[in-house]
């Protein structure tokens, strides 16, 4: 069992306090879902950056909000390992659209992309109708425990690690 939580921020857009970031994923993972053995990585990227992903690994054009890898194997049944690749630029730009702030529909990204590490998907309107309704639950509960507007400012004095 280990606990690995790696989040770095690939872009210049906004400010971002990572320290902050990480602690929100480490509550989703460990206190909401309950998740003991995880290994992920949580990479803000700009729009230049996830046009190449979006096109090189998926054959996608343009850019997209989020992609996930995920990198579990049958020895690992119950665990989480993937990488989680955020656009801040699709965050910037789509928050007005759903009247929420660029930080909430940012860690609305990450959400998804843990979901999708934990088996959702969104392939058909019903499975999409289910994954959107958990993420939308989780957005809630971490909306209530923890200051997501937070996000852009500076970092918090200590340290905050995944136990």
């Amino acid at each position: 069992m280990s606990r690995v939580l790696v989040v770095r921020n690939r872009q210049r857009a906004r400010p971002l306090n990572t320290k902050f970031l990480r602690e929100i994923v480490r509550v989703l993972l460990v206190e909401e879902l309950s998740q003991d053995d995880f290994e992920i990585g949580v990479a803000i990227i700009g729009e230049e950056a996830m046009i190449r992903m979006n096109e090189g690994y998926l054959r996608h054009e343009g850019s997209t909000d989020v992609i996930t890898f995920d990198y579990m194997d049958a020895s690992r049944p119950k665990g989480l390992a993937g990488e989680i690749f955020v656009c801040l630029d699709e965050a910037l730009a789509q928050a007005p659209r759903f009247r929420v702030s660029w930080q909430n529909e940012l860690v609305s990204y990450v959400v998804h992309g843990i979901l999708h590490l934990s088996g959702y998907d969104d392939k058909t309107a019903a499975a999409r109708k289910n994954m959107k309704r958990e993420e939308n639950r989780l957005m809630r509960r971490l909306g209530r425990r923890l200051e997501l507007n937070q996000l852009n400012s500076a970092p918090r004095r200590g340290k905050t690690t995944a136990k």
